[in-house]
């Protein structure tokens, strides 16, 4: 079984419409909460009757060998430097709301993945209610995290993920006992798109995190970084020295604390992370559909289709294999209880 461990919800035109009216009402309009039929949300994931967006979620996850894939909201769409703070929430919820029913009409193509309603400049508990609302009424099985609510605005830095501002939220998710995946949203920096702002954020969070004593006091806590851990793998060296020349424990003793994904779209980067990070700290993902959907000129294949290079790995046994597809996301999600 493939199970995708790093998807995007699919979602009508009319959930980005709504959220235009959000950013230009500012919230002063009000807002109810959207309503879609099972028959726009089915066309919208199967690319059928004139849907907007992406589309094709559903065939193109067939193209691809994926068996099972966890959905959450795409991060660049998600506004936390955004005010007032009520048109966040509201479109949070919306979002999460959508990615639920995908849920209910196929459960065993997807499971929910949140992504918290972080606010700039705001306590990271404001996020918290929705985090409960998600995993406790609507079973999702994790969450999003965003180490730079102000996406890169300027306006503001936000501390790094070692500093004890984050620790109501690593308290509840150790509560709640489900991973973070920690992906950056938007970037508001012409200089600095989002996708590039993601690996920034990506390889901060890793450094912060085990340079600091979290682990020490959340032993439970489960992090997930996606694609491929960003810089991670690539500069280790230079962290590892660090620790090495300061009388620590070696940086790449301390990575087995987090898990990471496998959204990369060359086999050399997969091939790296996962001989840097261990095959049992490494989940298939693709991210499909999304970034890596181009076609390769070189090869007919989109570069999202990824599995086949991961399967002729020949230095890679049948065992290690099992759990990058399947076991250690089965394990770390706690998908047997959906999945059998």
């Amino acid at each position: 079984m493939i199970i995708d461990v790093h998807g995007h919800v699919s979602a009508p035109a009319q959930l980005y419409a709504s959220k235009a009216t959000l950013l230009a009402s500012r919230g002063s309009h009000g807002h109810a909460p959207l309503k879609f039929s099972d028959d726009q949300l089915k066309a919208v994931l199967n690319g059928t009757g004139g849907s907007e967006g992406l589309g094709a979620h559903l065939p193109l996850l067939d193209k691809h060998g994926t068996d099972f894939q966890l959905i959450s909201p795409r991060p660049f769409q998600m506004m936390h430097s955004e005010k007032p703070a009520t048109i966040v929430e509201w479109f949070h919820e919306d979002t999460h709301n959508v990615i639920h029913r995908h849920v209910q009409l196929y459960p065993k193509r997807f499971a929910g993945v949140c992504m918290l309603p972080q606010i700039s400049g705001e306590p990271v508990a404001v996020a918290l209610p929705e985090l409960e609302r998600c995993v406790k009424r609507m079973g999702f099985v994790g969450c999003l995290v965003n180490s730079d609510p102000y996406e890169n605005d300027g306006s503001g830095t936000a501390p790094g993920l070692g500093d004890r501002y984050w620790y109501p939220l690593y308290e509840k998710l150790c509560e709640l006992d489900v991973p973070a995946m920690l992906h950056g949203a938007g970037s508001k920096n012409a200089r600095v798109g989002y996708s590039t702002h993601f690996i920034n954020e990506e390889t901060l969070s890793v450094v912060h995190l085990l340079n600091s004593t979290v682990f020490d006091d959340f032993p439970t806590l489960k992090f997930v970084v996606p694609h491929g851990g960003g810089a991670v793998p690539y500069q280790l060296g230079r962290w590892e020295s660090m620790s090495l020349r300061g009388g620590q424990k070696r940086f790449s003793e301390r990575l087995r604390n987090i898990w990471f994904d496998s959204s990369l779209y060359t086999p050399e980067a997969l091939e790296l992370l996962i001989k840097v990070a261990g095959a049992d700290r490494v989940m298939f993902a693709t991210e499909c559909p999304g970034t890596g959907s181009a076609v390769d000129p070189r090869t007919g294949r989109q570069m999202d289709d990824t599995a086949h290079w991961i399967q002729d790995f020949t230095w890679l046994s049948d065992a290690d294999k099992k759990l990058i597809f399947e076991g250690n996301a089965r394990s770390l999600y706690k998908l047997d209880k959906i999945l059998g």
